[in-house]
């Protein structure tokens, strides 16, 4: 009996040993398959070069609400203003990529335009030709000016009016030449709408306006840095098409001084409009009484100024306030020409910064708007109105990687 278990245990360690070196060799056989294999980026440059550096981000921003218009109180509720994933990175020197998607924007993959889902604000990937010539291609920011529409839009706890109704994101080319250090040029064509000339606007079209077929907007932008660096300039001309003779102009600039613990700027910011892209001007006319057409030949003028103050390390205070006015500047469809809408808003706002060199901040602000319609608008039946809202929120840009 003790042969037999003697001679089973034998075989037992047989067959185990040959499972064992089978195993060892076969893992190693994987091992080196796997070291052996190359990224897609180490096959397209031969190996030459990886990725430079990479990082990946997610934007999150929530708040409790409590909104008054009038003065009445209307509700309080949780909500997610904004989540959005970035990805951005750059390889063999030369070239780069950024990409991000907002969570929080309606998404429709069939726009014929740009054939792009609207949720995609950045998908753009940029050639360092030169020292001095850079190129960028795909859906990128507009090179509009200004402190407010330049900044990530995490910082931003209220847009103005203005800031809130451009097309921030467009697809198109980009090219920018270094002048020195200090400044840069912009010259850039992109196309000014997303989709259809219909889901443009958000009321009818008068009748008669012919479709775009080169629906473009043209931009010319100067970057300035001075005072090493603190004083910060940034103005821009734009020009495009909305529609068969219908055009529109903008001009935006920003000017910033960043020195700690101050943060300030003033930006100017306007458009001239062969048809009311913003809606703000239309939206008066917005009734009981039936739905109004987009208003032709109209022009919007704002100014935003803002002061932060660094306290210390975990605390920032600012103020910001803004005006802006909508006008027609010819008559035309039964509107005379002249001012129609006057609106202005007082933020106040305290951040503080639990952890020292790093982007979450617990945020109270404080927001105060004020819609003055003149009696050019209120004739045809709108009203004045302001609206109050009090918001207690958190934001963390959270480093993936």
């Amino acid at each position: 009996m003790s042969k037999k278990l003697s001679l089973n245990n034998k075989l037992l360690f047989a067959v185990l040993y040959c499972c064992s070196f089978s195993l060892d060799v076969n893992s190693q056989n994987i091992s080196m398959v796997s070291s052996e294999e190359k990224t897609l980026l180490q096959r397209v440059t031969d190996g030459k070069r990886d990725i430079d550096w990479t990082n990946m981000n997610i934007q999150f921003c929530t708040a409790a609400d409590a909104s008054f218009s009038n003065g009445h109180f209307d509700d309080m509720a949780f909500k997610v203003h904004r989540v959005r994933l970035e990805v951005l990175g750059a390889f063999r020197e030369k070239f780069s990529y950024h990409f991000r998607q907002s969570f929080n924007k309606y998404t429709n993959p069939n726009i014929p335009l740009d054939n792009l889902a609207g949720s995609v604000e950045l998908a753009m990937v940029g050639w360092q030709l030169n020292d001095r010539w850079h190129l960028t291609a795909g859906k990128q920011p507009v090179q509009f000016s200004g402190y407010e529409c330049w900044v990530n839009a995490i910082k931003v706890r209220h847009y103005s009016d203005f800031n809130n109704t451009i097309p921030a994101y467009q697809v198109g080319l980009n090219m920018a030449y270094n002048i020195n250090d200090n400044q840069m040029l912009n010259f850039q064509v992109t196309n000014n709408r997303n989709s259809t000339i219909d889901d443009q606007f958000m009321y009818p079209l008068p009748e008669g306006v012919e479709d775009s077929k080169v629906p473009l907007l043209g931009t010319a932008n100067w970057d300035g840095y001075f005072v090493d660096r603190a004083m910060q300039l940034r103005y821009s001309l734009s020009y495009g098409q909305l529609a068969k003779g219908k055009n529109i102009f903008y001009f935006t600039c920003g000017n910033v001084w960043d020195k700690k613990p101050f943060l300030g700027y003033i930006d100017f910011m306007y458009s001239r409009e062969g048809l009311d892209t913003k809606g703000l001007i239309t939206s008066s006319f917005d009734t009981e009484t039936g739905t109004p057409t987009t208003v032709s030949n109209v022009e919007y003028f704002t100014t935003i100024a803002n002061l932060d103050y660094r306290i210390s390390t975990h605390l920032n205070i600012y103020a910001k306030g803004v005006y802006e006015i909508g006008n027609i500047y010819k008559s035309s469809g039964g509107l005379e020409k002249g001012n129609y809408r006057r609106t202005w808003n007082v933020q106040l706002c305290a951040e503080y910064y639990p952890m020292k060199d790093s982007e979450l901040i617990v945020y109270l602000h404080l927001l105060h708007k004020n819609v003055h319609l003149t009696e050019k608008a209120t004739a045809f039946g709108a009203g004045s109105h302001n609206l109050q809202r009090v918001s207690l929120g958190l934001v963390y840009t959270l480093p993936v990687f």
